[in-house]
């Protein structure tokens, strides 16, 4: 019996499973997302099936704010390499970059939402026309809270408060942006599949 006790306490204590808590609720937060946005297009294809739907052409400007988000998300990751070599410049730099990406995005799908209103499609009508907008109204506000958690990690590089020993910021804000550059694909193909 001693000699099993014995063995018991040579190993010490045992080692738990740990997750940073901020990094855990950004998980649940985009899970959270998912499931938003999968019972939305979800019941987009319901309704779809049940016929009169309009049907048109989504306007050009969405190609380009497609393009805009893919390049942000491309300078974001350039931000966290900066980051992890301790290039405060770059990282200042990339992510004011990646902010005024993520502006132009949302100043594009505002021009969309005028080019649909000139197409005679609009939020109340056609469902086809309301879910549009739900789904890009919806996606435009994590856009704005993408922004904000840009501002916090900008302000954070300008206090020199990430670097190579505190990765954690830069890590949750281009989680985050990248999540939601996949959000946007996702739903643009989407909508371009079924439309």
């Amino acid at each position: 019996m001693e000699n099993i006790q014995q063995v018991k306490m040579d190993k010490g204590p045992r080692e738990t499973l740990a997750m940073d808590p901020v990094k855990f609720i950004l998980w649940l937060f985009l899970v959270s997302i998912i499931m938003l946005f999968a019972s939305q297009t979800s019941a987009y294809l319901v309704r779809r099936a049940e016929g009169n739907w309009l049907e048109f052409e989504m306007p050009k400007i969405f190609w380009y704010s497609t393009g805009v988000l893919i390049a942000s998300s491309l300078v974001m990751q350039y931000a966290y390499f900066a980051a992890k070599k301790d290039q405060f410049n770059q990282l200042k730099i990339a992510i004011s970059i990646t902010f005024a990406l993520g502006l132009a995005f949302l100043w594009m799908q505002f021009e969309g939402w005028k080019q649909l209103v000139d197409m005679n499609v609009y939020f109340v009508g056609n469902p086809s026309g309301s879910f549009f907008y739900v789904f890009t109204g919806l996606h435009g506000f994590h856009i704005i809270t993408g922004l904000i958690v840009l501002i916090t990690a900008l302000t954070a590089a300008f206090r020199l408060n990430i670097h190579s020993k505190n990765l954690r910021r830069i890590q949750i804000c281009t989680t985050y942006w990248h999540f939601l550059d996949i959000l946007w694909l996702y739903l643009f193909v989407f909508l371009l599949t079924f439309n």
